[in-house]
Formats: C-alpha cells, sequence, structure tokens
C-alpha cells in the first residue's frame, strides 16, 4: 500500500472516533455542569423557550473550550513531541496512550474522593477478581464514572441555589395575588418579569458564566 494511504481499519477507527466524539465531550469535560446549571436557570426564570436550546448549548460548548483549553494545549504538546501516525492500529493505540494521560489528571482534579473509593468497591461486587486484580483509582474506567457523578452532583447543588432567589419570588407573588382576591390572574404572569428584572439588574448571565468558569479555578 502507497505512503500515506489510510488503510480501511484506520478509517474505521477514525469514523468510529468521530462517532463518540460528543460522548467524550458531555462526559469528560465540563460541559456536563455547565450545560445542566444553564437549563436549571432557564427553567428558574420560567421562560422555556428562551434562551432555545441550540443557543445554550452553544454557550455550554464556548465555556468549555475555554476551561478545557489548558488540557487541549497540553494534549497537542505531547502528540506534537511524539508525532504518531494514525494509519493503523498500532498507530491509534499509540495515540490513546499519549491523549490518556492528560485526561486522566484532569478527571482526577475534579472526580470526589468518596466517588472514586465508591466505584473502587463496587469492582469488588461486580467485577470477576482477574479483572479488578491490577486496577487502582486512578484508571479511567473509575475516574469517568467518578467524574461524571461528581459534575452532576456540583451542578445540582449550584442550580439548587440559584433555583431558590426565584421560588422566592414566585411563592411572594402568589400569595400577593391571593391576598388581593386577584385569583383569575396567573402568577406567572406577573412573577417572570420580575424574575427577569432581579436577573438583568445583577447581571445574571455574566456572573453565572463567571461563576461557572471559575469554579474550575
Amino acid at each position: 500500500m502507497a505512503e500515506g494511504t489510510i488503510t480501511p481499519l484506520a478509517m474505521m477507527l477514525l469514523l468510529a472516533a468521530a462517532g463518540l466524539a460528543p460522548f467524550f465531550i458531555v462526559t469528560m469535560t465540563a460541559f456536563l455542569k455547565i450545560s445542566v446549571v444553564m437549563f436549571i436557570v432557564r427553567n428558574a426564570l420560567g421562560i422555556q423557550q428562551a434562551p432555545p436550546n441550540i443557543v445554550l448549548y452553544s454557550i455550554s460548548l464556548i465555556l468549555t473550550v475555554y476551561v478545557m483549553s489548558p488540557v487541549i494545549a497540553d494534549v497537542r504538546g505531547r502528540l506534537d513531541a511524539e508525532p504518531i501516525s494514525l494509519e493503523t492500529l498500532q498507530g491509534f493505540t499509540d495515540a490513546i496512550e499519549v491523549v490518556k494521560q492528560p485526561i486522566k489528571e484532569h478527571l482526577a482534579r475534579f472526580a470526589e474522593p468518596r466517588q472514586r473509593a465508591f466505584f473502587m468497591s463496587a469492582t469488588e461486587a461486580i467485577w470477576p477478581e482477574a479483572a479488578r486484580e491490577d486496577m487502582t483509582d486512578e484508571d479511567i474506567v473509575i475516574l469517568l464514572p467518578a467524574f461524571v457523578a461528581s459534575e452532576l452532583t456540583r451542578a445540582f447543588e449550584i442550580g439548587f441555589l440559584l433555583y431558590l432567589p426565584f421560588l422566592v419570588i414566585d411563592i411572594v407573588v402568589s400569595n400577593v395575588l391571593m391576598a388581593m382576591g386577584m385569583l383569575v390572574v396567573q402568577p406567572t404572569l406577573i412573577s417572570i418579569p420580575l424574575k427577569l428584572l432581579l436577573f438583568v439588574s445583577i447581571d445574571g448571565w455574566t456572573r453565572l458564566m463567571h461563576g461557572l468558569v471559575l469554579s474550575y479555578g
């Protein structure tokens, strides 16, 4: 086969990697927490279609790229230092080994110790002894679910704290309308503008994005 020609196996691996890219982005990066918090805030505001989903996903992706830039730069530097051909199966294997270390360091940094301990102990219950013999909490198969669980927990903790002020507005508006006997007026007609006013007055979206970025400091 001519030099530089990609083998059918290499092409299949490239297509498989491209198909799994969304999975990697969601589970191995800041995208999970950022997107969940964004959607919780939108629901708290009570405006179900503004901003639209595509806008929130785009914002989440942009912030994710910003947060993950050091990891991306590390991966690129390692690949530049060790040129690898992706035309063969061995080349793919070598590339995975090079890329895996920066990813593991990122996952280990944000995976809570208790989550890592749980998934390590869980291997004793569901894995055969031969499979877990050399397993440590630094292996990516442990770090990945621990990272996902940790990010989801943090996302809902942040979402809960952000939800409370808007919940208070809903309760106050409902009680005021009930006290005034205006039972035919939908509370959302009053509460949504008030929540938007509060959110805009404190520069809510900017503060939210800044806070999410700095949470990875």
